[in-house]
C-alpha cells in the first residue's frame, strides 16, 4: 500500500465539533462508573488483524484511534494518558493496515478518530495543539457518557510506560488463522476464521479474512499472465473471468473486478448469477462497505438484481 501523505494542517473545524451527537442535559445523573479493566497499556498497538478485541474494549470505554505515518502523536499520547484510563489510544501504521486506513477513511497523517460501543466517529486530521485535543476528548466523553459506555481501565503494570505500545492479544481463532498465514498454510487459516464465524456470526474481521484467504487460495499457482490469457481467450466462461477478478481485486484494481464480473453478471443463468453474486459480496467485505467503489458496485448489482 502506498503510504497515505501527512496532513498538511489539522481538520480542525467540524470534523472535531461533536456538539451535533451531544443531547441536551437532562438534568439525570451521569451513569456511574463501571468497573476497571486491565489492559497491557493506556496505549496500545493495533492493527488489521487484532482489532475485533478494540472493537469489544469500546464497549467498556471510548478508544480514540491515530492511523498515524511514521510515528504515534507525542501529543496525542500524553493528552490520552492524562485521563488515567477514562479513554484508551489505539494507534496503527496507516501503511502497514489498509483495511483499516479504508474503514477509517484516512486520507491523510495523522487521522485520529474514535470507537464508542462499536460505533466509528471521526474527530480530525494533523497534528493539533493538546489544548484542542483535550477539549475534543472532553466532548468525546460526554458523548460516550450519554451511551452508558463509562467504564475505566488500568494498565497491568501502573506508573510503568512501555518502551511500545503493547498489542492486545488476538481473539483465539484469529491468531492460528494469523499464524496459518504467516505459514503459508491457506487451508488451516480459512477453517480457522470459518470456525470464528460459526461462533459470532457478527465477527466482521473474521468475515473479512475468510474472504482475503479464500481469494488467495483461489489464485493458488497460477500467474497472473495465465490467468489473464485465460480470460481473455473465454470471455465468457464464468470460472475464467472469476479467475481474473480475483486477480484484479488482489492488486488492488476493484474497479476492474467489479466492472468485468457485473458486466458478465446479465448474461449469466441464475445458478452462474448466484456464484457471481456470492464473490462479489467477497469482494465487499475485503474492500469495506463503506468504499466508494463498493458502493458504487453494490448499487448496479441491485440494479441488476430487480
Amino acid at each position: 500500500m502506498t503510504s497515505i501523505p501527512p496532513a498538511s494542517r489539522a481538520n480542525l473545524r467540524g470534523a472535531v465539533d461533536l456538539s451535533s451527537l451531544l443531547r441536551p442535559a437532562t438534568g439525570a445523573p451521569a451513569p456511574a462508573p463501571g468497573p476497571a479493566e486491565s489492559v497491557p497499556s493506556l496505549v496500545v498497538e493495533s492493527s488489521d488483524a487484532s482489532f475485533t478485541a478494540i472493537l469489544d474494549l469500546s464497549q467498556t470505554v471510548p478508544v480514540v484511534v491515530e492511523l498515524y505515518v511514521g510515528e504515534p502523536s507525542a501529543t496525542l499520547i500524553h493528552a490520552v494518558t492524562a485521563y488515567r484510563g477514562r479513554l484508551v489510544l489505539v494507534t496503527v501504521d496507516a501503511s502497514a493496515n489498509p483495511q483499516l486506513t479504508q474503514a477509517f477513511h484516512a486520507a491523510a497523517a495523522p487521522t485520529v478518530a474514535a470507537v464508542i460501543g462499536g460505533r466509528p466517529i471521526a474527530l480530525y486530521e494533523g497534528e493539533l495543539p493538546e489544548a484542542d485535543v483535550t477539549q475534543v476528548l472532553d466532548q468525546l466523553l460526554t458523548l460516550a457518557a450519554q451511551q452508558n459506555v463509562t467504564g475505566t481501565v488500568e494498565p497491568s503494570q501502573p506508573g510503568a510506560e512501555p518502551a511500545e505500545p503493547a498489542e492486545i492479544p488476538l481473539p483465539p481463532h484469529h491468531q492460528e488463522a494469523y499464524d496459518a498465514i504467516a505459514a503459508g498454510d491457506l487451508e488451516t487459516a480459512i477453517r480457522e476464521y470459518t470456525t470464528a464465524i460459526a461462533q459470532d456470526p457478527r465477527d466482521q474481521l473474521a468475515v473479512a479474512g475468510l474472504a482475503q484467504v479464500s481469494l488467495l487460495a483461489r489464485l493458488g499457482t497460477a500467474t497472473a499472465a495465465e490467468i489473464r490469457d485465460a480470460g481473455a481467450a473465454t470471455p465468457t466462461d464464468i470460472d475464467a473471468q472469476l479467475a481474473v477478478a480475483d486477480l484484479d481485486v488482489s492488486g488492488g484494481h476493484l474497479d476492474d473486478a467489479f466492472d468485468r464480473l457485473l458486466t458478465l453478471f446479465p448474461t449469466l443463468d441464475q445458478a452462474g448469477k448466484d456464484r457471481v453474486r456470492t464473490r462479489l459480496l467477497d469482494f465487499f467485505e475485503i474492500a469495506g462497505v463503506d468504499d466508494p467503489r463498493v458502493v458504487a458496485a453494490r448499487r448496479r448489482l441491485t440494479g441488476l438484481l430487480y
